[in-house]
């Protein structure tokens, strides 16, 4: 029998931006765009204070037991489609390593579904890499569907 653990939610604090960063670079993308060191890069404390400053913009950070499990950047995006209807952006998702496989990545994306429903939100939509077959499967399991090609463009490389 499963039992779901209790996953509260919160806004992150600056304090939280090491755990954060080392849950970015915690997978085989992640490692490859991410600095974890001991002393994380100021453009980390620079964008986090960027999020804190918007009020359509949420860093949040799931917790069990006062413990980071997990974390996500939630973006309220207002536009003229959908009848001027609001939109919830989903962005880095990341779920600790010895939490995955447990429903946490489930019970976090659904309070962020949760919070645009209340919000009056029309539509929410995330975007992941091809190269996560895993986490495409995951999405759509939930309720996803893949309706549109995201593309990029890279401005710079690091």
């Amino acid at each position: 029998m499963r039992r779901d653990p209790e996953v509260t939610f919160r806004e992150a604090t600056r304090d939280d931006l090491p755990a954060i960063v080392h849950l970015l670079a915690d997978d085989p993308l992640g490692a490859t765009r991410e600095a974890p060191g001991e002393v994380i890069p100021a453009a980390y404390f620079d964008a986090f204070a960027a999020i804190e400053k918007d009020p359509n913009n949420f860093q949040i950070v799931a917790e069990i037991d006062g413990v980071l499990a997990g974390t996500f950047q939630l973006t309220y995006l207002p536009g003229l489609t959908y009848t001027g209807g609001e939109r919830a952006q989903i962005e880095g998702v990341r779920v600790a390593a010895e939490r995955r496989g447990h429903g946490i990545g489930q019970i976090m994306i659904g309070w962020a579904i949760d919070q645009a429903r209340a919000r009056g939100c029309r539509v929410v939509q995330l975007t992941t890499d091809r190269q996560r077959p895993q986490t495409i499967r995951f999405y759509q399991k939930i309720g996803f569907i893949p309706s549109h090609m995201g593309m990029k463009y890279h401005l710079r490389e690091d």
